[in-house]
């Protein structure tokens, strides 16, 4: 046993808070360590009680010294039952102790133990170590522990000093996949820093080490990177962008040639090979094994071979770039499938300059039957169907077509590189009320049951509290919340469990409900409940153990479950972040109501990409893009190696509501093998070579910041959080046009309420709301990834923010940030009203005094004043409106001066890769509670942001609404008496609650439609 003690002296108090309602409190401390207590003296009404008393702990475990906690409480002396009241409590670190002849009496301020508790006061403790050892506590040369080494440098009394690591130290390194920790070794001595070492601010810091990184050179410059939004001027659609505007040129006569006119035009010349007939016999056995060969140049495209089929149907489609074109004939080959050498069975050649170029909305050009030729012109037996013809991206062939650019891709990939639209499935909220429970069989009749019910749905399960009851009916009466999508294909499963010990659950019962037959609702009417017949499981499960009990045998069985179960369709299910919700609406249609406009989003390209992937001793890039708006997801197709692809392709989306987001990401297509790998490879060698989709960067566009009818052209730098800081990936260029169909709809609708009313009259709290959204985010990544080509369910979680929630200290301080930006403005008033108190500038000062006595004597003019600097305001910074939408902000994120150590913190996994258990523990919990603070700060700088947002022209709509309310009210003000005024919003503010509606009133609606800065954060 360990012969180190540790000293306790609880000298002192002061100015202690009252407790005994006379104005005095009888105070004592109690010391807690490692399970050990000591209690000092009562002092009898005393608010500045003095001990002297010293106490003795025993340390069992000087190894985990430093990860323990002394705790020291103040109490007051209830009379005359002797209970304690809580007057304040001390916690100190293990970590700062020095031997007895060093210790010195400090003073702690008492701390609150609860966010309501009352406290005040300090204690002054002397603590301190009783061992010869600890002597050497203090001289890094004597001191054999490098932990207690780094510990002593976190000393609260050196917090300002940076923190040294040194790199030499003997490390034992664990490897993760984009970053490796370094733990220091307790066995090696810590040397003295050299010039190697890294560098920290953080406090307390963890223990890692960046081996690829020598020295931590401060924060990034604002100039290590462009970050900067680019408007651009490109042609699109016959015509150029001038001032938001397309500028038709040519003979076109102002009107558009394409309903493609966000996108530049890409001319292709598209082979659709429909199918043959009467082929002639090409081996032994008198049949053919026909594919079709089409060749233009260098470029050669093949359809799918048929065995033994002399009449092949295929409707496959080619396109070639016309741009890439160096040849003018198109040789459409039919051959037959050998093992040596393909035969060729005849051929249809075509002169470019002959074939028909096809303008949508014309109908698709007709196949033709041609005869097959030899090789000297002469016709032959045999016949295919073919249609060719010069058209744009704009045709409905291009995205079922096999493109030129994808010619070094193996057969199986073409579908991979395809671009598709997706619709999300529905989702519902499955509302699973449990009320009882009746004639439950429990095989030990020695006891009660403490019976509890375990509902799944999927992947997710829930379950209700124990219950005991004596009548073996238990009543629970609780809600359970699931999200469910549509077609529904997993049953409810209900099963009745007892808990029969600690860790040890029996399964009772069970029933199946289908959620086909469950009712659905579009608001809070009550639903019938209905009984479910239980039945006894085939098996008893042990859930603490692998043992299975042999099957009951058959009997009568009565129990049953009493619940009450619906659709609930007056919610929004949410399924990303609420600062980036790009729908609104209730699940239940009848609720929807008709759309306001519709949102164009044209991906022209992208320039100077970061090499994803190494192919052939070169850097490259198989990119393509991802929107998401609402239930609608697009997915460009992927252009293969190139570092500044071209899509050009056009989508739209019907727009209800305008204060939505518009999400656009870009990815690297990890699924692609290329016809250069060994045609030999194994399936599984296959499989592992492939990877994840890896993501390039991310685009938000908010539409209320948009003007109707307006053309956004715009190069977005596309920027990405690593590990080793913020990097530029490339720029994705976009033209995005909102147009309204009806302006006084979409004003009307900053009055109504952002979510749809079941949100204000059953909320949900924040803990349901988020777990919820994280089941809604696997179902759609579940059921889009079943798709072909499959949206991955990294692609999903990327596009919807689904770790928006967790710890992160960059993101902390971004948010403080935010929120000391907000109140700039009344420190700045503030500091005015001080330099004309002070009398800074005397004519300034003279100037107020005389306003004051203005509005003192004539406070009828008070309020319209106010509305009418405002209004003037409004006017003013209409001149110097933003004329971009917003991006992403380096600046605003806290992601230029963000230092390494931080990263690492908010890139470590969730629960952390520590190695020690209560390490652990301690980590995560400060990780959970900080994301929660961190949420909370954010959403108080998003209501400050709003306020500021009144009169930005940010969202130019609701400005000009509340300019004009603005104006209205100072005329209305100006010749309305103010006690007038003041009466009837005194009387309006305290009505009967008769009178009130349960809905946000129109005003709140309206501030919280107005945009914030969250769309700028990464």
């Amino acid at each position: 046993m360990s012969n180190l003690k540790l000293g306790v002296e609880v000298v002192s108090a002061l100015n202690l808070m009252p407790k005994d309602g006379q104005g005095s409190s009888s105070p004592f401390v109690e010391a807690h360590f490692d399970g050990q207590k000591f209690r000092t003296t009562i002092k009898e009404k005393d608010l500045n009680p003095v001990w002297n008393e010293k106490f003795v702990f025993t340390v069992t475990d000087p190894v985990s010294l430093p990860h323990k906690y002394i705790e020291i409480y103040v109490y007051n002396d209830v009379k005359p039952s002797h209970a304690k009241s809580f007057l304040g409590y001390v916690r100190l670190s293990c970590t700062t102790l020095v031997p007895d002849s060093e210790a010195l009496v400090q003073h702690y301020q008492l701390e609150k133990r609860w966010v309501l508790s009352r406290v005040k006061g300090e204690v002054a403790l002397k603590v301190y170590l009783i061992d010869p050892f600890m002597s050497q506590m203090h001289d890094p040369q004597k001191l054999s522990d490098p932990l207690f080494d780094l510990l002593q440098q976190n000393d609260p009394l050196h917090l300002n000093e940076p923190l040294h690591i040194n790199p030499n130290v003997n490390t034992t390194a664990t490897t993760t996949n984009t970053r490796q920790f370094y733990h220091l070794n307790r066995n090696e001595y810590h040397s003295e820093p050299t010039k190697g070492e890294v560098q920290s601010d953080l406090r307390p810091p963890p223990l890692v080490v960046r081996p690829q990184q020598s020295a931590y050179q401060g924060p990034m410059s604002s100039t290590s990177g462009d970050y900067a939004l680019k408007e651009t001027s490109p042609f699109l659609g016959g015509g150029r962008v001038v001032g938001g505007r397309v500028v038709q040129v040519g003979s076109s006569g102002g009107k558009p040639t394409s309903t493609y006119d966000l996108v530049e035009s890409m001319q292709y010349l598209f082979v659709r090979v429909v199918k043959a007939r009467d082929l002639p016999s090409a081996d032994m056995t008198g049949g053919c094994d026909p594919f079709v060969e089409v060749k233009v140049g260098n470029y050669k495209g093949i359809t799918t071979h048929f065995e033994k089929k002399q009449n092949p149907y295929w409707n496959e489609v080619f396109a070639f770039s016309r741009e890439r074109l160096q040849a003018s004939v198109v040789e459409v080959v039919v051959k037959d499938k050998d093992l040596v050498k393909d035969d060729i069975m005849g051929c249809v050649r075509f002169d470019l300059n002959e074939v028909p170029t096809r303008v949508p909305p014309d109908s698709p050009l007709a196949p033709e039957w041609y005869r097959l030729e030899d090789k000297k012109g002469e016709k032959i037996k045999g016949e295919l169907m073919l249609a060719v013809w010069l058209g744009t991206q704009a045709d409905e062939a291009f995205s079922e077509a096999w493109h030129s650019d994808a010619a070094t891709l193996k057969t199986d990939n073409v579908n991979s590189i395809r671009s598709k639209v997706y619709v999300a499935p529905r989702l519902w909220y499955v509302r699973v009320n449990v009320i009882e429970a009746q004639d439950l069989h429990i095989p030990d009749k020695t006891r009660l049951p403490d019976a509890f019910v375990k509902v799944q749905l999927g992947s997710q399960f829930l379950k209700t509290k124990p219950v005991q009851s004596r009548t073996l009916s238990p009543v629970w009466n609780e809600d359970l919340l699931f999200v469910a999508a549509e077609p529904f294909e997993e049953p409810l499963i209900f099963t009745v469990e007892d808990r029969a010990g600690p860790n040890k659950d029996e399964v009772l019962c069970r029933a199946d409900l289908s959620l086909t037959s469950v009712e659905r609702r579009a608001d809070d009417r009550l639903i019938h409940s209905r009984w479910l017949y239980l039945e006894k499981p085939k098996d008893a499960i042990l859930i603490d153990g692998d043992a299975v009990k042999e099957a009951i045998k058959k009997e009568k069985f009565s129990s049953r479950l009493h619940v009450r179960v619906c659709l609930d369709g007056g919610y929004h299910v949410l399924d990303e972040s609420t600062h980036y919700s790009s729908d609104l609406r209730a699940t239940a249609k009848q609720l929807w109501k008709p759309s306001i406009g519709v949102l164009e989003l044209g991906i022209l390209s992208a320039q100077g990409l970061n090499p994803m992937k190494s192919r052939e001793t070169r850097g490259t890039c198989d990119a393509f893009c991802v929107a998401k708006y609402g239930q609608k997801w697009v997915r460009t197709r992927t252009i293969v190696d190139s570092l500044a692809p071209k899509w050009n392709e056009q989508y739209t989306w019907e727009v209800y509501d305008p204060c939505t987001v518009l999400t656009i990401g870009m990815f690297d297509n990890g699924q692609l093998a290329h016809g250069s790998e060994k045609a030999g490879e194994k399936a599984g060698e296959k499989a592992a070579s492939l990877g994840k989709d890896l993501k390039i960067g991310k685009v938000r566009v908010r539409l209320s910041t948009l003007e109707t009818g307006r053309v956004y052209t715009h190069s977005y730098p596309l920027l990405v959080l690593h590990p080793s800081g913020v990097k530029k990936m490339g720029e994705l260029h976009l033209a995005i046009r909102f147009s309204c169909t009806s302006m006084l709809n979409m004003m009307y609708l900053y009055s109504k309420p952002l979510l749809p009313k079941m949100h204000y009259i059953r909320p949900l709290s924040v803990i349901q709301l988020d777990s919820l959204r994280y089941q809604a985010t696997a179902i759609v990544a579940a059921r889009l990834s079943r798709s072909e080509p499959p949206l991955r369910k990294e692609v999903i979680e990327y596009m919807s923010d689904v770790d928006s929630h967790l710890w992160s200290m960059r993101r902390s301080k971004a948010n403080f940030f935010r929120l000391m930006s907000v109140f700039s403005g009344l420190l700045a008033t503030g500091k005015w009203l001080g330099n004309i108190c002070a009398w800074r500038n005397p004519i300034t000062t003279v100037l107020f005094h005389v306003l004051f006595l203005i509005l003192v004597c004539f406070p009828d003019l008070i309020l319209p004043t106010a509305f009418l600097y405002m209004f003037l305001i409004g006017l003013w910074n209409f001149r110097y409106r933003p004329r971009y939408p917003p991006h992403m902000d380096t600046r605003l994120s806290y992601a230029e001066a963000v230092h390494p150590d931080e990263l690492d913190e908010e890139f470590d996994s969730f629960p952390t890769s520590r190695h020690a258990d209560i390490v652990r523990m301690r980590y995560d919990r400060l990780r959970s509670v900080a994301g929660r603070i961190q949420a909370v700060v954010g959403d108080v700088a998003t209501q400050g942001e709003r306020l500021q947002g009144l009169l930005s022209w940010r969202d130019s709509r609701a400005t000009a609404i509340f300019v004009a309310f603005c104006f209205i009210s100072a005329v209305v003000l100006y010749v309305t008496p103010l006690q007038a005024v003041v009466v009837f919003y005194g009387f309006y503010h305290m009505r009967h609650p008769r009178f009130r509606h349960r809905l946000p009133s129109a005003p709140l609606n309206f501030f919280r439609r107005l945009p914030a800065r969250t769309d700028s954060l990464l």
